[in-house]
């Protein structure tokens, strides 16, 4: 099986959590970095996922899953203990096309999480398709060692170029050539070059 690449827009979509534990806080997390409207149902939350409900971040109703709760859902992520459960949610978001994850059981997802390199608006995201998430965390290190944080305040300024040369009456052509030389290699040694500058 190919995955299909792609990074969701889910600000403001309803996102389905069942399960608030460990495993689950981790998924809430990413869900809230992406600033999804998120509702979470299990009977018991961790002190994390308290305090997100006490800060208004999402909401939390304490008691267990029903069917009902898929009302108006994007996304379903099922992180409980209970693998009949997960089997059980899984069906019934197939049946009303709703994407479901459900966490370490990869037949039962429509899609996984990727181990995710962060610079800001740079997301550098990994899968191996559910079969060793330990490669994908283990890669994720090695490229984090390769990119670091200079690269969030780069794309900054490769942002604010871009901006300008749209403003600007230019073929497409030429614009995609400036664009490719903006985001090259000797553009961003120079850049780190100027970071240095201001340093000194």
């Amino acid at each position: 099986m190919t995955l299909f690449p792609a990074f969701l827009k889910i600000e403001g979509r309803r996102c389905l959590v069942v399960g608030a534990g460990p495993v689950a806080e981790g998924k809430i997390e990413g869900l809230l970095r992406a600033g999804a409207d998120i509702r979470v149902v299990a009977p018991e939350a961790t002190d994390r996922i308290r305090d997100w409900v006490r800060a208004g971040k999402l909401r939390w109703e304490r008691r267990k899953f029903r069917p009902t709760d898929f009302a108006g859902a994007f996304v379903v992520v099922a992180a409980t203990s209970s693998p009949a459960l997960h089997a059980q949610i899984y069906k019934k978001a197939r049946r009303r096309s709703v994407l479901c994850n459900v966490v370490d059981d990869p037949e039962h997802c429509d899609f996984y999480y990727g181990s995710v390199v962060r610079r800001g608006s740079l997301q550098i995201a990994i899968s191996t398709g559910g079969h060793s998430p330990a490669l994908a965390q283990r890669l994720r290190k090695q490229i984090e060692q390769e990119f670091g944080a200079e690269y969030e305040q780069w794309l900054e300024e490769l942002a604010a170029s871009r901006k300008r040369l749209f403003a600007k009456t230019l073929s497409p052509e030429r614009r995609k050539l400036l664009l490719h030389r903006l985001a090259s290699q000797i553009s961003f040694e120079e850049f780190l070059r100027r970071q240095k500058r201001k340093k000194k």
